[in-house]
């Protein structure tokens, strides 16, 4: 009897399937930036710049969960880079992480476990799994390498879902 309340109780903990019926929303305020000519993501910002850009951007795609939302990354004033989630809604869940890869975005069960195979960055645990937020990108991160962003369950190496970041459209 004590093994099956031991091992019922590391179920709860390993999977937490409490996390599958309850969301967490987050509603961080995001650059108010459109599209604009930029220097390379990579770049430092020009001197004369004076408000944010964003440089990067592409819509989510559903892997294990259903996901939608736009990732974007913006070049701010300082030259320092923000990946923003906007409109995010994903399912919640154990370990969720946003990360930056060099992996390609695939639909279907074939792009679900290859953001973990190449290079890859981790900006930090997801704050909600619905809504706006922002996550500081380390400076030095080469970001005309890593070209897709993905929330990942780290506990079970599986993507939710993953965007691939293009450049911005100019206006």
């Amino acid at each position: 009897m004590v093994l099956l309340v031991f091992g019922a109780g590391v179920g709860l903990y390993w999977f937490q399937p409490w996390k599958l019926v309850t969301d967490r929303e987050v509603n961080e305020s995001l650059a108010a930036v459109p599209a604009s000519p930029s220097p390379s993501p990579a770049s430092p910002a020009p001197a004369a710049a004076s408000r944010p850009s964003v440089v990067r951007q592409g819509q989510f795609v559903s892997h294990e969960h259903d996901t939608s939302g736009l990732a974007r990354i913006v070049l701010n004033v300082d030259g320092s880079h923000v990946l923003e989630l906007v409109g995010l809604d994903t399912s919640n869940g154990p370990d969720l992480r946003v990360w930056l890869s060099d992996q390609p975005v695939r639909s279907g069960a074939g792009g679900w476990r290859v953001f973990d195979d190449g290079a890859w960055v981790e900006l930090g645990e997801l704050k909600g799994n619905k809504g706006d937020q922002a996550y500081a990108i380390p400076a030095g991160t080469n970001l005309d390498q890593l070209t897709s962003a993905a929330i990942w369950c780290k506990r079970f190496s599986v993507s939710f879902g993953a965007a691939t970041l293009a450049p911005a459209p100019r206006p």
